[in-house]
């Protein structure tokens, strides 16, 4: 385990994408067992954001039980890594469940169902076994009371189905429900409600959310975790594609946006025209997932059955340790992900 001074300071943002969360699950193995970052905040979205509570979960348990940094990012790494094995070996166990709902593809009555019935319909008592696995996996008051103790910042991103703008939960606002709320696909989950205001999934607004990281933590790095394609080089030709694409496209959306944002205040600081002390010169970082899942179809995002999830995670652990063997040494000097050439 490297000593602490040695630690080098980044944010992580994890994107949403049904299953495919397991490879990020595999990519933070692979950090978390380097050990060599330390991870100041997170910003998760759908499966992204049950990555960040799992991952938050074992270092509070840490900070609870070290009061050593050295000892506590030590414990952290492992109590973290063990947090999100049980996290997603529970989701393999869910088998034919797609967040606690029969899949679509391996039920096509469901699917032509939801083309035309609300989940308000189909599933009246919101009947959603995740939840369940989430709430027994991860102690989220603890994580609340972790405020303040050493270990990374949480902020989860949720759809305000009212406002269609994106909201963020963090510190004492982080629950089950703010993790639900994150992951709630309009068509198959009644919206959540928190606090008299009702949320659907957070990919609409943020997938993930960057700003956060730049204005509430003092880490200029960020290594995006990318699930969802940006680029999609085969025409989609059938009505399945072609809704998939669109959904690839919308999930985005917002991360381009930001991304574009980083990029140009990165060129304005170049050229001297901002001020450096008020304006942070983020460094991104990126390990690119979707190229990685590409080849098993959108379809797969459903599948839950173990042998694929621990797929996934073999597939993430090695794209994590790939980045880490290009790219360490890149943190906290320079990006490695040159956003011109990726928006």
């Amino acid at each position: 385990m490297p000593e602490s001074d040695t630690l080098a300071p980044i944010n992580l943002a994890l994107q949403g994408g049904g299953s495919h969360g397991a490879l990020t699950w595999g990519v933070l193995d692979a950090l978390l067992e380097d050990g060599r970052l330390l991870i100041d905040g997170i910003s998760g979205t759908s499966a992204g954001a049950m990555n960040a509570v799992a991952l938050a979960h074992g270092f509070a348990q840490a900070a609870q039980q070290h009061k050593d940094p050295k000892e506590a990012h030590a414990a952290g790494c492992e109590l973290a890594r063990a947090a999100l094995t049980r996290l997603w070996e529970g989701v393999g166990t869910l088998g034919s469940l797609m967040w606690g709902t029969p899949l679509a593809a391996a039920n096509p009555m469901l699917g032509m169902m939801n083309r035309w019935l609300s989940p308000y319909q189909t599933n009246p008592l919101d009947i959603n076994p995740l939840r369940r696995l989430l709430e027994r996996e991860v102690d989220f008051e603890l994580l609340c009371a972790a405020k303040g103790a050493w270990g990374p910042k949480v902020f989860v991103c949720a759809t305000n189905v009212r406002t269609g703008r994106g909201e963020i939960f963090s510190g004492a606002r982080l629950s089950a429900d703010a993790v639900m709320a994150s992951a709630c696909l309009p068509l198959l989950f009644k919206a959540v409600e928190i606090d008299g205001e009702r949320y659907w999934d957070g990919g609409y607004s943020g997938n993930p959310a960057l700003h956060p990281l730049i204005y509430q933590t003092d880490t200029s790095d960020i290594l995006l975790v990318q699930i969802n394609p940006t680029e999609h080089h085969a025409l989609p030709d059938t009505a399945p594609e072609i809704i998939e694409r669109m959904n690839e496209v919308t999930f985005n959306a917002s991360l381009l946006a930001e991304l574009r944002a980083i990029e140009f205040v990165r060129r304005l600081l170049a050229e001297g025209k901002l001020d450096a002390r008020r304006y942070k010169n983020v460094r991104m970082h990126r390990i690119d997932g979707g190229a990685v899942l590409a080849p098993f179809g959108a379809d797969s995002k459903g599948r839950a059955d173990m042998a694929f999830v621990r797929k996934l995670f073999d597939l993430g652990r090695a794209a994590g340790q790939d980045w880490l063997k290009a790219h360490h040494r890149d943190v906290g000097v320079r990006p490695s992900l040159n956003i011109a050439d990726n928006v």
